[in-house]
This record gives structure tokens, C-alpha cells and sequence, in this order.
């Protein structure tokens, strides 16, 4: 049985600050340190931060005064932050630039008085962050599509003043079946000046599109709530393939492989390439050959990290890079 590995896949640079945002203020402050909700949405992860002595609570009405919290990668509303101004905790805001990106999008629209439309899933942090970004101060609203029956529902109050922002990690094929109903219900619809769905999220999915086609079952790393992982596995049983949400080795099954002539393995941008490789390894007990790493999207993407929380002498990167 061929392995073949999608590359890119796994850690993308958001994660990466967020994770060492938690182990560096536990390095410089000591624990307890609180970080609301998970800080990425990966098991493995959280339940490591939580060895080192991260405490993860649902509301900073757990975070005792005085103490230290993180906000998620995903972002947060705009009353958990004025909240915990109020309570004068130490904040460290783990938020992803590019969620942050749309934050501020967010902000400038409500501020010229437009109705925004947040392409997205309901319940996930990041579109609970964004929608509590929202100012509706200056007489705009902003309103959750999540389908296309959504779309076709809309009653908007002036379509000569809508704007449309998207959750960062939903899958491209779908979000452009949105926007282009969208624009054909609204003509006059503005759009964001560059895409939102992240570069991880793109080219994950773009890496998964050119494996599908060389293997029979796709593995996806990823826990159950993240979002892109998810997308990654519907990607497969789009193409008829069957494809595995798994948080590590021990959820395979080998009735799955069974006659299968090569399997696709990839991780969500929320997955350690440590997982990645403890599947490798359990495939090739039941017979899989040696991994081949196939070719895809160099990414050289840094963010860099709260001035506090650098080392000393550390140089100081650019919000973002890429080659």
C-alpha cells in the first residue's frame, strides 16, 4: 500500500504564534496560565498546553483578578476584551492576524453604516469573534449566510450599502458558490480587498485536491471542531473517496485499508506533524510502503509575537511574510 503525504499540511504560521504565546507566558509568568476556550482546535495540543499548566475556561468570569489570560487563535467579541480591560487582567491576544484582518474589515464597515454579510458557520469562535466586532452604532447589522438557501432568503435593508467578509477557514469552492449567488442577488455587493480565507487554508485545500487523484482514502489529522480539517476530508467524499477525520493513530481502523492500493495522509493547519508521522508509522505496520512526500506550495509565513513575550535579543518580524 502507497502512503502519499499532502504537502503544505499541518501547523500554519497562526497556529504556530498561538501556541507559543501559551508557552512562553508560562515560561515568563508561571502558572496558572488561563486561555479562553481552546487556543487552537487540536486535542493533542491542548491537552500538552495543559500538562505544562495552561487552564482553559469558557468565560474570563472563570479567570480569577489578576491573573493572566490568552485569547484563541480564533478571535474574541469586542465585550470579552472591554471586559477584561474593566478587570485590568494581562492580556495576551493569541487572535490570528488574518481573523484580525477581518476584524478590522468588520470595523470599517459598520463604521460607514453597511449591512455586512459573514459568510460562515454558526457557533464556530471565530464567527462568534467577528460578529462581536460588530458596532451597529452608525445603523448597519451584520447577518450569519451559512448556504445558499440562506442567500436566497436575504432581506437586506439597502443593497446599494452591503458588504460581505467570510470565516478564514471555509472551503474555497463553497465560499465562491456563496459570493457569486451573492453578487448576482446584489450587484452593487463590496467585497474585501484581499480574500479572507487564509493562505494555509488555500493551499491545504489546493494540496488535497492534487492527491485525491492518486489515492483511494484520504486521512485527514484534525479534531472534530476544526473547521478546516473538516473541510480537507469533504474534499475527498466530494471526489467519491472516503475520507477519515482522525485525531491520531489510535482512531484508524485497519478494516479501512483493506485492498486499498495507496492512501493519502494530510493534516489540518491545527495538527502537529507529530501526529502525521504516528499514523505513517501505524500504516506501515499493516503494510504500507515507505511515505513519499509529494511536491506542493513552499510557505514562509511568520507572525510575530507580542513584544512581552519575545526573547531577549529576538528580532522583531513582520506582521506577515510570505515568499
Amino acid at each position: 500500500m502507497e502512503i502519499l503525504l499532502a504537502n503544505p499540511r499541518g501547523f500554519c504560521a497562526g497556529v504556530d504564534r498561538a501556541i507559543d504565546i501559551v508557552e512562553r507566558a508560562i515560561d515568563l509568568f508561571g502558572v496558572p496560565i488561563y486561555v479562553r476556550h481552546e487556543v487552537v482546535h487540536n486535542r493533542f495540543v491542548v491537552d500538552r498546553l495543559r500538562e505544562m499548566g495552561a487552564v482553559f475556561v469558557d468565560e474570563l468570569d472563570e479567570v480569577p483578578d489578576g491573573a493572566t489570560v490568552i485569547f484563541s487563535a480564533h478571535g474574541v467579541p469586542r465585550a470579552v476584551q472591554l471586559e477584561a480591560e474593566r478587570r485590568e487582567l494581562q492580556v495576551f491576544d493569541a487572535t490570528c492576524p488574518l481573523v484580525t484582518k477581518v476584524h478590522m474589515e468588520v470595523k470599517r464597515y459598520a463604521r460607514d453604516g453597511r449591512e455586512v454579510l459573514l459568510i460562515g458557520h454558526a457557533g464556530h469562535p471565530e464567527v462568534e469573534g467577528t460578529m462581536g466586532q460588530f458596532d451597529d452604532s452608525q445603523g448597519g447589522r451584520i447577518l450569519l449566510v451559512e448556504t445558499l438557501e440562506d442567500v436566497a432568503r436575504l432581506e437586506v435593508r439597502d443593497p446599494g450599502k452591503l458588504a460581505f467578509v467570510t470565516q478564514t477557514t471555509l472551503s474555497m469552492d463553497d465560499t465562491a458558490r456563496m459570493v457569486e449567488a451573492l453578487r448576482a442577488r446584489f450587484p452593487s455587493l463590496v467585497s474585501p480587498r484581499r480574500e479572507d480565507i487564509c493562505y494555509a487554508t488555500q493551499n491545504r485545500q489546493d494540496a488535497v485536491k492534487g492527491l485525491v487523484d492518486r489515492c483511494e482514502v484520504l486521512i485527514v489529522l484534525g479534531s472534530v471542531t476544526s473547521s478546516n480539517s473538516n473541510r480537507l476530508r469533504e474534499i475527498a467524499e466530494s471526489r467519491g473517496l472516503r475520507g477519515y477525520l482522525v485525531d491520531g493513530p489510535e482512531d484508524l481502523r485497519r478494516e479501512w485499508f483493506e485492498g486499498v492500493q495507496a492512501v493519502g495522509v494530510t493534516a489540518g493547519a491545527s495538527a502537529p506533524e507529530v501526529l502525521v508521522q504516528a499514523v505513517v508509522e501505524r500504516l506501515r505496520e499493516w503494510g504500507g510502503s515507505l511515505a513519499v512526500e509529494l511536491e506542493g506550495r513552499p510557505e514562509h509565513v511568520t507572525f510575530s509575537l507580542p513584544l512581552t513575550l519575545r526573547r531577549r535579543g529576538e528580532a522583531s518580524a513582520p506582521a506577515s511574510r510570505e515568499a
